[in-house]
């Protein structure tokens, strides 16, 4: 297969997925599943073993994801529904003060969307964002630019959140990794995206809380029991440690410093991120619900309620792992990086470009990073990339899906309503920030990738 066959491939399984998604309204979930199957018959492949690897993939996919995914969703419920999200706002606040509360409110959108979806977040934290804007006099985007940019960054960058759990599966790329580097890279990326773009915003448009709003939330949450800041960061930073530790235990092993023994094997066991998410959701439910008298049923509902979204990221990652499959198993993915072995293109930059191009024209980061990973898996197996390596590419996606969110992204308006912000205030705020967010991201993910 020549070089212009595997380009003619690629774009046109983009173009198909793009119109079906945007103009045919078909979900994401059945339109990856078709573009699996057109490739799968262009290139040749027997129309049984096109059903094979649409099982294989799925099935290889789901194993992980399902898990990971699902746990972290009851996760950043209980989390949420506990008050233990306000709590770490208020705390920080309180530290930090009003003058400093931009950054107060970009670490805690750092800490909070770990386990809470970004949308999630928002909302149950934008109140904070008004009183504070009151009390001041300061446009609402001071302090609510930092906050949106610590909810993106990690919502792209840091797992469990579903977005880089999917894509690092997909990838093969080790949690660990993944997480080290979506901390290290992410921060400063959420601090220009955050009070720095938010300083300078906020002095261009001066946005007043919504009366509308203002007024449904005029209830003073401070005065509400809730779990102390201390309790909730430690909560949080369970799976993160335990995972880590696993990362940190097998490179060891691997480079001889310590040998595999019973304890290197009880790290890896309680690192894996099933049994850390466990064990995290277990002392969430105990500590933030059952220990502060949350009703048993009450628990349950929250749990079920969880796994509702949940369910449609899922789905969309498994049709994303039989993609890559029908790539793999088709050959085309073996063609895709000999042709890339030539080129001065970097898989980075590969990464970022089709995660770019798909988030600008259709609108859902979700769908981008999936589509992306799928495409470049069969690429970064072939080409032999280490973990690091591969934790790089992961966060590359992520930083291409957060390009130019404008009116075809839920986010955008999510942003702008709450807000009360017009169409050019928003793309002027909200998009300029998602983008900073991008270019910041392939940035420093590119710096890195020269040390590792």
């Amino acid at each position: 297969m020549s070089t212009f066959f595997i380009f003619f491939l690629v774009t046109s399984a983009v173009a198909l997925l793009l119109f079906m998604v945007l103009k045919l309204k078909i979900s994401a979930f059945i339109t990856l599943l078709i573009i699996s199957i057109y490739v799968g018959i262009l290139t040749g492949m027997p129309l049984k073993n096109i059903l094979q690897s649409i099982q294989d993939g799925m099935g290889s996919t789901l194993g992980f994801v399902a898990t990971v995914v699902g746990l972290g969703a009851i996760f950043g419920q209980m989390l949420e529904s506990s008050g233990g999200a306000l709590s770490l706002a208020h705390s920080l606040v309180k530290k930090f003060g009003k003058e400093k509360a931009s950054w107060a409110m970009v670490i805690t959108g750092f800490i909070v969307a770990i386990p809470v979806f970004l949308d999630v977040g928002f909302i149950i934290l934008v109140p904070i964002i008004y009183a504070l804007s009151k009390d001041t006099g300061k446009s609402l985007l001071y302090y609510g630019i930092p906050l949106l940019a610590g909810l993106a960054v990690t919502h792209s960058f840091i797992p469990p959140t579903p977005g880089p759990v999917a894509v690092s599966d997909i990838l093969n790329a080790q949690l660990g990794w993944v997480i080290f580097f979506g901390v290290i890279l992410g921060f400063p990326t959420a601090v220009i995206a955050g009070p720095f773009w938010g300083k300078y915003i906020s002095k261009k448009l001066h946005i007043l809380p919504p009366a509308e709003f203002l007024n449904s939330f005029s209830e003073d949450k401070k005065d509400k029991d809730l779990p102390s800041f201390r309790v909730v960061a430690l909560i949080i930073s369970i799976p993160l440690v335990l995972i880590l530790l696993n990362t940190l235990s097998s490179l060891l092993v691997e480079k001889g410093v310590i040998e595999k023994s019973m304890l290197t094997e009880g790290v890896e066991f309680i690192g894996h991120p099933f049994s850390a998410l466990i064990i995290a959701t277990l002392i969430a439910i105990y500590v933030l619900c059952v220990k502060r008298g949350m009703p048993k049923q009450t628990i349950l509902d929250l749990s079920t309620k969880a796994l509702g979204p949940a369910g449609i990221i899922i789905l969309i990652t498994g049709a994303g792992g039989v993609l890559k499959q029908i790539l793999v198993d088709s050959g085309i993915g073996k063609m895709m990086a000999e042709s890339m072995a030539n080129s001065a293109l970097p898989p980075i930059a590969l990464a970022w470009i089709l995660a770019a191009i798909v988030r600008v024209t259709q609108g859902s980061a979700t769908v981008a990073m999936i589509t992306a990973a799928g495409i470049v898996a069969p690429v970064i197996n072939e080409l032999g990339l280490n973990d690091p390596q591969r934790a790089l590419v992961v966060l590359a996606i992520a930083s291409g899906a957060t390009l130019l969110s404008h009116v075809n992204d839920s986010g955008f308006w999510l942003v702008g309503r709450y807000f009360g912000m017009n169409e050019k205030q928003t793309l002027q705020s909200w998009t300029v920030m998602e983008s900073i967010i991008a270019l910041c991201g392939l940035a420093f993910t590119l710096l890195a990738s020269l040390f590792v």
